[in-house]
């Protein structure tokens, strides 16, 4: 190097290697991801759809200026990963970050707000510091972006799924979700191809506004959404990708079961939210304290047995219990409500990792059943969700009531964990009706050109679910419809709707991206009672050793020149 720069033109050919080297590593770059849970590194299908995008996806995150620091944390990772995928998406990938409404007068600045409500980014109220000197001040901050593709808009909010209670842990796995949020909605905007969801109809499903939220929230800003009244087809039209048999009251006929079976069969996708036994809100206020659960009848113990699965006649009970507005008292003729923990309402939680409930906040239920795994050849079983706490099971002739613990032998009763109530069933299913069909039956259907399958050609995979009233809303006399996954006492909003549409998902999309929720971002926390004991040692170490640093540097520096120059 030397030698170079004593040459004519030495320091012009330096500066031109220097360039070179820059202009060489902006274009061919790496950089290695050396974290045990391979934070740092964009999955397989998301690479690929970066890479085949045809048109510029332009994306702008609300996360700017001062904020907490769980939040700059956020803003930094999301920074982060929106520069990977411009690595991957070239030109077509172009992101900003901006304060919402910023630099509109306040007519516009409201009206922009607004479109973001309606959009479904909500703002949250934080304390941040204001100016040096002058202490922190709430401001609103909104946790989310919105993605432009080809005049269509989406939004992406970060923390939607997450506990609004659980703090930096939640901040923590909506980082794990950020490939997963921004690569959904981006696949969202630009797939050619929307999905057909079908709601079943006519076996006493409820098609009332307490669907409102699966249908208006859940359904519709993602797929295409059609009633389908089972009486009114003979087959199952297999244009739709996925049908949902949600909390039926009316036992199911053969001929019924059977469209369903075949729909199966030629590879339909199906999520069952199946009530065995009929306890309702509404029969403990008619019985005011208690009430017996009884079986519906519904006949589908027998499909579902044949594919892998059995929904039991009991009903579980948690401990870790959603709230449920109770009178325990009453002050100047007015009665006294009070939010207790009901057990009959269990809180559900992912504990194996699954990508389609991984990261999520609890879901809750209403007089959930507990559901097994039965023998099924080729099919494998997956518990989506079970039970987060201590827990019990009541079998038939199950009493509900509305004080079902009243002493502490009743809490030391609650000795199960981990009761699963949902359960994903893959792989190749056996037809119920397989060698007991009529042939007439068998001719019907080929004439149609829907051949009689007595099992299935390919993959397939369904879900099952022990409770018919996870996707349902409730309605309030004064707001309407509520949110799914809402508590109508305390307004909380549990992650029913996520995991539904996780539920959708992984069985409509063959993409891959949903296995990117699978992502765990690992929290390393100093260990805070060693920090303190030895704090004066790591204060005395950061004081000293720059300083000493500086120092051997110096004399080494010294010692060097003299030996050199004094030869």
């Amino acid at each position: 190097m030397e030698q170079l720069l004593n040459k004519k033109y030495g320091g012009v050919a330096f500066v031109l290697l220097i360039v070179l080297i820059n202009c060489i590593a902006a274009a061919w770059h790496f950089r290695i991801d050396l974290t045990a849970e391979k934070r740092y590194t964009i999955s397989r299908p998301v690479k690929q759809m970066l890479r085949n995008l045809d048109g510029t996806v332009t994306i702008t995150v609300f996360l700017s200026g001062e904020m907490p620091a769980g939040f700059k944390k956020l803003a930094n990772s999301t920074q982060e990963l929106l520069q990977e995928f411009k690595e991957y998406g070239r030109t077509n990938i172009k992101f900003n970050f901006a304060k919402p409404g910023d630099g509109m007068d306040e007519e516009a600045r409201t009206a922009f707000l607004d479109s973001l409500g309606r959009l479904g980014l909500r703002p949250m109220n934080v304390k941040a510091q204001a100016k040096e000197g002058e202490g922190q001040e709430e401001r609103y901050v909104y946790p989310g972006a919105l993605i432009n593709y080809k005049d269509n808009v989406t939004a992406v909010d970060l923390l939607q799924g997450q506990s609004a209670v659980n703090g930096i842990n939640s901040l923590n796995n909506a980082e794990a979700l950020l490939e997963y949020k921004f690569a959904h909605s981006i696949h969202k905007l630009t797939r050619e191809k929307v999905p057909l969801i079908g709601y079943l109809a006519g076996n006493g499903q409820p098609v009332s506004y307490n669907i409102y939220s699966l249908v208006e929230n859940a359904i519709k800003p993602n797929y295409e959404f059609r009633i389908l009244p089972l009486d009114s087809v003979t087959i199952i039209p297999p244009i739709f990708d996925a049908i949902m048999i949600v909390k039926p009251t009316v036992p199911f006929t053969e001929a019924q079961k059977l469209r369903i079976d075949q729909y199966i069969m030629h590879g339909g996708k199906v999520i069952w939210m199946i009530d065995n036994l009929y306890a309702e809100m509404d029969s403990l206020q008619r019985s005011q304290s208690e009430f017996i659960a009884f079986d519906r009848g519904l006949r589908l113990e027998d499909m579902l047995f044949k594919y892998g699965a059995r929904i039991n006649l009991d009903l579980v009970q948690g401990l870790n219990a959603d709230k449920f507005g109770m009178v325990v008292g009453d002050m100047g003729g007015k009665p006294q409500m009070e939010m207790i923990p009901w057990p009959y309402f269990p809180l559900l939680q992912n504990t194996n990792g699954h990508p389609i409930a991984k990261n999520l906040d609890y879901i809750t239920t209403q007089f959930p059943h507990s559901v097994d795994t039965v023998k099924s050849a080729g099919v494998r079983k997956t518990v989506l969700l079970s039970t987060s706490g201590e827990s019990r099971i009541l079998n038939t002739p199950a009493k509900v009531m509305l004080q079902s613990i009243k002493t502490e032998e009743d809490m030391k009763a609650f000795s199960g964990r981990d009761v699963p109530v949902a359960l994903l069933l893959e792989g190749r299913f056996s037809s119920l009706y397989a060698n007991r069909i009529p042939a007439a039956v068998k001719d019907s259907m080929s004439a149609i050109g829907y051949p009689f399958l007595p099992a299935d050609t390919a993959d397939n995979k369904m879900i099952v679910i022990a409770d018919g009233d996870i996707v349902l809303n409730a309605v309030s006399q004064n707001e309407g419809p509520l949110l799914m996954g809402q508590n109508m006492f305390s307004k909380y909003v549990y992650a029913n709707q996520e995991f539904i549409v996780n539920c959708l998902e992984y069985l409509t999309d063959n993409s891959g991206i949903l296995e990117t929720r699978s992502k765990d971002y690992t929290l390393r926390l100093l260990d805070k009672s060693k920090v303190e004991e030895h704090k004066t040692l790591w204060q005395a170490i950061n004081i000293m050793a720059p300083i000493l640093l500086v120092i051997i540097f110096g004399i080494s520096y010294q010692v060097i020149r003299k030996k050199k120059f004094s030869k």
